[in-house]
């Protein structure tokens, strides 16, 4: 074995690199399929995750704005001009509260929904193909760093 492949810096060998560069080589090639799937409908990788998160809240939970930008790890004021813009295309709907009329809720519109179970049967057949290169990507990680 070669100095370079033994070499550890901070504790990790130059397989530990390789195995952490391929798993975010994985993760890249799949946001940027997500990304270029959502532009063929006319949206951003943001809106679909946003569409994403208001869809998959539990049920009877409603989403507001607050709890919209903590899921997409924005700012406030940020995620009021994202929802604006899914309102604008007619893909959102702002609803006020029944018990509490300053809040407001987030739920997907009929053409939302179609847009996005669209969209996410797109994803969940790229993740079937690649998922299990990404499961073994992960048990090479695990399984190195258990060691």
């Amino acid at each position: 074995m070669s100095k370079r492949k033994t070499k550890r810096i901070e504790g990790l060998r130059t397989a530990d690199y390789a195995r952490l560069a391929s798993f975010r080589y994985a993760l890249r090639r799949f946001l940027h399929f997500s990304e270029a799937a959502a532009a063929k409908v006319g949206l951003t990788g943001q809106h679909y995750q946003a569409m994403l998160a208001i869809r998959g809240s539990p049920q009877g939970r409603g989403v507001t704005i607050n709890d919209l930008a903590r899921q997409l790890l924005i700012k406030h004021n940020s995620t009021v001009g994202l929802v604006d813009r899914l309102v604008a295309h007619g893909l959102v709907a702002r609803e006020s509260s029944a018990e509490d009329l300053r809040k407001v809720f987030l739920r997907l519109s009929r053409k939302g929904e179609q847009v996005l179970g669209r969209l996410a049967s797109v994803h969940r057949l790229k993740l079937r193909r690649i998922g299990p290169d990404i499961h073994r990507i992960l048990g090479e990680l695990t399984g190195a760093w258990r060691r």
